[in-house]
């Protein structure tokens, strides 16, 4: 094996285990709420983990924003823009955390409107994500720090925070509910604790990690030093992108919702293929990141190459690896995930969409990767827009020989807009990246 494919390796196989553990968590939650005695309790579990979901998605842009920049600095051998980074990123994380805090109501009101849960329902739901949200602060400085790790080409320390996290949550939420008897509310109590904690864990890693090097910069460098229109620059565009991916997820719950129960409950199993396969192509994702960035900055023309080169190898083979597994198995596993064979019929009936799913998202995926580490986030952006236009355009508009409805036709005309709006996105970055090395950094000549 070649040293570029073992650096690949390296930095994406911690990756992908640290991504798996996250669905370990809300098995846990569920599982503790599915011994409180109510489904109640379960519904409002499920709700409140989407609405605490929906509110940290739009900040993944901490994570991202810093791993590129961070990679390029690294690369540059800048330990000044690392400090700077390191200092800016984790200072939005923690001012981002507070006005989360101070908005919650109003958020929380409005999240609730969106979701329209039962009366009862959402009155634990209330209770849930009124104590789980003053973890806020703590869950965008993890996210901060774990993106700062991967810039500095490690992913073992932020597979091992999740993981720690993780564990330190359950045990938690095990004493609170079950130990202590504190109820419904222990759950979200253990989830405060351990977030919390995960962040001191996380900081104590990275002051381990640099060896007695510093890791802030004085409070004049980072507000007034070199790169901070960068910095706002990078992340600014990376929001919008994350609200644009949000909306189509949201879109596709709506949308099955509106075909019925049975529909709703066939695509929460399609969502988890998708999903599943995620896990493993954002672990090759965040190596390009991490590579990617780092040879930029140090203006390595072939070595960049040869891992855009090497990393495109890897994305061919994952993609046709789940894309036979998909074809051949998905019927299989759906019998795992469902005992109700009219969901059955109805994975049988989106085989093939399911069996593209991998092909067509893999390369959205990886090109991801490409263009944060090289901190050219404004055409990830733009793409996801137009992909985002597309999907809506595809999904929702009807023209039915009397004119132009907005409506949802079926199902497959649902996923066929998904896999165009992956696709779109693909393309779009992968028409570009030759010409953006170029005019960007001037190393693809």
């Amino acid at each position: 094996m070649k040293q570029i494919d073992k650096d690949i390796l390296k930095l994406s196989f911690p990756a992908i285990v640290s991504n798996i553990t996250v669905p370990l968590l809300g098995l846990c939650d569920t599982a503790i709420s599915g011994h409180l005695g109510s489904e109640i309790y379960l519904a409002a579990i499920a709700v409140g983990s989407v609405m605490m979901n929906v509110v940290f998605w739009l900040f993944g842009f901490l994570r991202a924003g810093t791993t590129g920049l961070t990679a390029t600095a690294y690369g540059a051998n800048d330990e000044n823009a690392l400090r700077q980074v390191f200092s800016r990123a984790l200072g939005l994380a923690l001012i981002g955390g507070l006005v989360i805090i101070i908005m919650q109501v109003p958020l929380m009101n409005l999240l609730l409107l969106v979701i329209h849960a039962e009366p009862e329902v959402s009155d634990y739901v209330a209770r849930y994500f009124s104590i789980s949200i003053w973890g806020a602060p703590a869950i965008l400085g993890v996210m901060a720090i774990s993106g700062w790790f991967v810039g500095m080409q490690s992913t073992v320390y932020p597979m091992a925070i999740a993981i720690a996290v993780n564990l330190i949550n359950i045990g938690l939420s095990f004493l609170l509910v079950f130990g202590m008897h504190v109820g419904f509310e222990g759950v979200a109590w253990g989830t405060l604790f351990a977030n919390w904690i995960g962040l001191i864990i996380a900081y104590v890693c990275a002051v381990r990690f640099r060896k007695g090097k510093r890791l802030w910069c004085p409070l004049k460098d980072i507000i007034r030093g070199g790169g901070l229109g960068k910095f706002f620059s990078v992340n600014s565009n990376l929001f919008i992108r994350s609200a644009c991916i949000i909306s189509v997820s949201l879109g596709v719950a709506s949308a099955g919702a509106r075909l019925g129960a049975l529909t709703l409950a066939v695509n929460v199993i399609v969502m988890q293929l998708f999903q599943f396969f995620s896990f493993f192509m954002d672990g090759f994702a965040f190596s390009a990141e991490a590579l990617v960035g780092k040879y930029s900055g140090a203006k390595e023309k072939g070595n960049l190459r040869l891992t855009v080169s090497a990393l495109l190898k890897w994305t061919l083979g994952m993609a046709l690896l789940f894309t036979l597994l998909y074809s051949i198995g998905c019927v299989a596993i759906s019998t795992v995930l469902t005992d109700q064979p009219e969901v059955w019929t109805g994975i049988a009936g989106l085989r093939i969409w399911i069996g593209l799913i991998p092909i067509v998202s893999a390369w959205a995926f990886i090109y991801d990767g490409f263009y944060i580490g090289v901190t050219c986030t404004r055409k990830m952006m733009v793409a996801t827009i137009i992909s985002t236009i597309v999907f809506y355009i595809i999904a929702f508009l009807h023209y039915d020989g009397e004119g132009i409805s907005l409506c949802v036709v079926d199902n497959k005309s649902l996923w066929t807009a998904f896999l165009c709006y992956l696709m779109l996105r693909g393309v779009i970055l992968a028409a570009q990246w030759r010409e953006t090395l170029i005019n960007r950094f001037e190393i693809s000549k």
